[in-house]
């Protein structure tokens, strides 16, 4: 399969680098020049439980050297969705799916805007990645699923072709027929760890050991819980503390949220997406959510500290 991933960041890689290996002919779209360079030049480095992993994906800047695809994978940040979605609109050919993997909610309405709804399948994954130096990321795969599925619930071959491309190259991947319930719950374990691991700077090795946060991070899910119930979202789980736990369940010890990444770099990250959906949903709902909103400001006031520091 000719699979295109936009968004050769941590998570990005790892895909990247796992579906090569699988036989795929994969193409990582990226911004970054001496991350162009050095992965041409050396391979993308994967460290697994198992060990170090070499792999061989293509990379490059230019959609239209690519031209168009089987699959393009959307790993973007959520806040960079529409401009990285239009300039890679070069992959796109007629019968090409898009399937975003992306945190957070709002990127399926975007690329439903951009390429119509009969093309997308909506998913999830639960594998994590963390970047150790340029071309070298920790990819945390053991019993990780990837859950994908059609809009509509329906089953579909092209989506059996993704699964099995998928799990063919290491990517324990699922089909589901709730797939709006999965990115729910996909995005209340981003709730449980996300904002609290960037707040304080703790990994996963270290983020569990207080009490105290998984007393907080399990009040941030269960408003999250609350709003979907309002909304008339079918969650898959709404086990508050399972949400937390599962979170980390199979990580390294030395895991970083995505959220926490980001701020380590100065850079801006996702909560608006995360959190603030919760909040902002919250509001139209009528439900309250004191902790995700005290999160949100949290992070919000660290991003504007990094940016005027």
């Amino acid at each position: 399969m000719r699979i295109a991933i936009v968004g050769a960041g941590s998570l990005g890689s790892v895909f990247g680098g796992v579906l090569a290996s699988g036989g795929s002919e994969v193409f990582l779209l990226s911004r970054s020049q001496p991350y162009i360079d050095q992965v041409t030049q050396s391979g993308l480095i994967l460290l697994e439980d198992s060990g170090l992993r070499t792999t061989y994906p293509k990379v490059t800047s230019d959609a239209s050297s690519v031209g168009p695809v089987d699959l393009v994978i959307v790993l973007v940040k959520s806040f960079d969705t529409r401009d990285a979605m239009e300039n890679a609109s070069a992959l796109v050919g007629p019968s090409t799916t898009v399937l975003s993997l992306q945190n957070g909610l709002g990127n399926e309405e975007i690329l439903a805007e951009l390429f119509g709804t009969a093309r997308l399948l909506y998913g999830r994954t639960f594998v994590g990645g963390d970047a150790i130096s340029l071309g070298k990321v920790t990819a945390g795969l053991a019993g990780k699923l990837t859950i994908i599925g059609e809009p509509d619930g329906r089953a579909s071959s092209r989506a059996g072709d993704v699964a099995h491309v998928f799990n063919s190259a290491g990517l324990l991947t699922q089909i589901s027929e709730n797939i709006s319930g999965v990115i729910w719950n996909k995005l209340l374990v981003n709730v449980a760890t996300g904002a609290l691991a960037g707040v304080t700077r703790l990994t996963y090795g270290y983020l569990y050991e207080l009490p105290v946060l998984a007393e907080t991070a399990i009040a941030a899910v269960n408003e999250g819980i609350s709003v979907a119930r309002a909304i008339g979202v079918k969650l898959i789980s709404e086990d508050a503390e399972e949400i937390w736990h599962s979170a980390g369940r199979g990580q390294p010890l030395s895991f970083r949220t995505s959220i926490f990444q980001s701020l380590e770099r100065k850079a801006k990250t996702e909560i608006d997406f995360i959190n603030g959906a919760l909040v902002r949903m919250g509001e139209k709902v009528g439900v309250a959510t004191p902790v995700n909103r005290t999160l949100v400001a949290c992070i919000k006031g660290l991003e504007f500290s990094a940016s005027v520091g």
